[in-house]
Order: structure tokens, then sequence, then C-alpha cells
């Protein structure tokens, strides 16, 4: 499995960017897809993430009404879109599948996703 993550950049604060995360070497069927973020001397935290098998998606309270996670089945593309960006948001965002779909209490622990994508980096500055 491989993920492919993409549209990271340079965004004035209150501006918009989508990420995009390709998912290749399987079929999507139950896997939970997620979008975490690390910034600089942080931990990685989570943002979003959808099941792929029903679509149902979470998000972070910090980002909620701000960001949506979202899915495009024929492509196994999953989606970040970010609106109302603030300083705080930048940071290096990874997607990341888990092969199984997970119940809620597992949904933002690091730890049971199997695969991770190498990282895009959101700098949200004027």
């Amino acid at each position: 499995v491989q993920l492919q993550a993409s549209g990271g950049g340079l965004v004035q604060p209150g501006g918009s960017l989508r990420l995009s995360c390709a998912a290749s070497g399987r079929t999507l069927n139950r896997e939970t897809l997620g979008w975490f973020r690390q910034a600089p001397g942080k931990e990685r935290e989570w943002v979003a993430s959808i099941r792929w098998s029903g679509g149902s998606t979470y998000h972070a309270s910090a980002v909620k009404g701000r960001f949506t996670i979202s899915r495009n089945n024929a492509e196994s593309t999953v989606y970040l879109q970010m609106n109302s960006l603030k300083s705080e948001d930048t940071a290096v965002y990874y997607c990341a599948m888990s092969s199984l779909s997970l119940i809620y209490s597992e949904i933002a622990t690091p730890a049971r996703y199997d695969y991770w994508g190498q990282g895009t980096l959101v700098t949200v500055s004027s």
C-alpha cells in the first residue's frame, strides 16, 4: 500500500487549501483513512478520518466547521478541504490508512493506522 499526499503550500490566514491523498496497492473496502498533522516541537495530532465503507466522517474539535474530509471512491483518493486557515494550522499533514473500519474510540489514535504517507507541509502566514 502506498499513500501519496499532495496539496500543501503557503497560504494567508483566512485562506483555503485542499489536500489530496491517493491510495494505491489495494482496493479500498473496509479501511479507515485519516489525516494527522504535526507542528514543530509538538506531537502528532489527529485532524479527521473517514470510513471507506459507508463514508462516515469525523473531525477534531480544533478543525470542526473549517475542515472537511471527503473521498472519491473511483480514484481511491481522500481529500481534506481546509477553509478559514489559521496560523496554528501550520504543520506537516500526513494521511494514514487503517486496514480496519475503526470504531470511534480508536479513530484518533495514530497507532491504529497501518500505513502512512510522506506528509505535505501547510504553512499559514501573512
